[in-house]
């Protein structure tokens, strides 16, 4: 029987089906295998196990419960398929992944028994979803995973650039006294006020949405920019909407990044959008690494045409500081 065809459409966001066991990760050694327990009924005959993997990471404390009681499942702690052991790549018939582990055409080809991928968050960028539904493999995700952690997140950064929260406790942690006006004005040099500078958000999905109201809530005036989205919703949220980034870019004391990466988006934030940014303007990164190019960004800050940045990811991970 043919396989199910595959969920295509980098831009959409599949929740997983409930009724389809998901998968964990995989190794170079031979996986670890839990719940290896008596074949499961299935009607008049005896059928074994489905074998269920977790690519990359070892967490799935909320899946293990669902999945103990139907499928064999193998914790591979991957980075790439040449780490993951032959029995994997030939039995398993789901796949569970994090955000380590990138799967190409060639690496999706190399599962012979793979009904459906599960990526345990919103984006699927690691994931060649074109070459997966032509194989039959479904992709799925959550895309509510971690809306209002990023979204706090994300106000906690942009409150830091203003206020310089960061900045203010190492003084006071490295003994630094303010012995009078000049030296707390200098302490504080580079503070700005919130209230009615303009947010500018690129991406109004879940996050994004979430940030535009925290920020409504200390007095920022948000506008975005996303041209998926059909006319209408910025009057619900009671933002402004603009439709280009060049616009959003030259209205925003405050940019704050929360698109999905694709092939058309990559440094998204470059020498030439920076060049479009309000000089001493912020950054606030907390979606892709590659939406920026970082390279830009550091010579934008030594020059002063960016006040700050703030990046909760970066291109490659782990970050070295000292690159």
């Amino acid at each position: 029987m043919d396989k199910p065809p595959g969920i295509v459409g980098a831009d959409r966001q599949f929740p997983v089906p409930q009724t389809v066991p998901a998968a964990m990760l995989a190794s170079n050694k031979r996986p670890r295998l839990d719940n290896i327990r008596p074949p499961i009924p299935n009607g008049p005959g005896m059928h074994a196990r489905p074998l269920v993997a977790l690519l990359d990471g070892r967490d799935c404390a909320i899946e293990m419960p669902i999945l103990k009681d139907v499928a064999t499942v193998a914790f591979c702690d991957a980075q790439s398929t040449s780490e993951i052991h032959e029995k994997v790549l030939n039995e398993a018939v789901g796949a569970l992944m994090w955000h380590t582990i990138t799967l190409t055409k060639e690496d999706l080809e190399k599962f012979k028994a793979l009904k459906v991928i599960v990526r345990i968050g919103s984006g699927i960028d690691n994931v060649d979803v074109k070459a997966a539904g032509e194989l039959g493999i479904a992709v799925c995700n959550v895309p509510g995973y971690g809306v209002e952690e990023v979204a706090d997140t994300t106000m906690c950064l942009i409150l830091n650039l203003y206020r310089r929260t960061y900045w203010l406790a190492n003084m006071v942690r490295e003994g630094k006294k303010f012995t009078g006006p000049e030296q707390v004005r200098e302490a504080a040099q580079g503070c700005a006020r919130i209230r009615d500078d303009t947010l500018g958000i690129v991406g109004l999905g879940r996050i994004g949405s979430a940030v535009a109201l925290r920020a409504k809530a200390f007095g920022f005036n948000v506008t975005f920019y996303d041209p998926y989205l059909s006319d209408g919703i910025e009057k619900s949220l009671g933002i402004t909407r603009v439709y280009t980034l060049q616009d959003l870019l030259y209205r925003s004391d405050c940019v704050s990044l929360h698109c999905s990466l694709n092939e058309h988006n990559n440094h998204l934030i470059n020498d030439f959008t920076i060049k479009q940014m309000r000089p001493g303007a912020f950054l606030v990164n907390t979606a892709r690494g590659s939406l920026v190019d970082e390279n830009a960004l550091a010579s934008a800050l030594k020059e002063g045409r960016i006040r700050a940045a703030a990046l909760d990811v970066h291109e490659n991970e782990p970050y070295n500081p000292f690159q």
